[in-house]
């Protein structure tokens, strides 16, 4: 009998984005029928480099065209799945900055810009919550 501490996570692996706007705020994401609001992005499928598989996400989620060349590589993230209990997602982060309209589309619900040096009053996503907004929050200060 395995203990559960000795399970081995399940890996999602997916490619998602930190969007800056112009005004400095990022861009949020939340999926139809669920409470989180993470980063937009989604699943690399096997024949995919990540950065691909982030601007095929993009388009069909949000609309929005990106250059590949344009996103920035920040690294790679993992933390506990929002949606999928038990597994865990292992993200490659990309920023860039927008200037364009979004507006959900497929599975995505509701979008929002939040100002990334405060949480605000919106359930975050483990990933989003505990890394990628942190992490955020530090280049920011690092820069100022």
């Amino acid at each position: 009998m395995t203990s559960a501490s000795t399970v081995t996570p399940r890996i999602i692996r997916i490619a998602a984005a930190l969007l800056i706007g112009p005004d400095g705020r990022t861009l949020l994401v939340r999926k139809r029928g669920t409470t989180a609001f993470m980063q937009p992005g989604g699943k690399i499928e096997p024949h995919e480099l990540p950065v691909h598989a982030l601007a095929r996400e993009l388009e069909e989620e949000l609309g929005l065209v990106i250059d590949p060349a344009q996103a920035s590589f920040l690294g790679q993230f993992s933390a506990p799945a929002a949606n999928e209990p038990g597994f865990v997602v292992q993200a490659d982060i990309f920023q860039l900055h927008i200037d364009a309209e979004v507006s959900p589309a497929a599975e995505i619900e509701e979008v929002i810009w939040i100002d990334p040096a405060i949480d605000g009053d919106v359930v975050l996503a483990p990933l989003t919550r505990d890394l990628i907004l942190p992490f955020h929050r530090a280049s920011l200060t690092a820069n100022a």
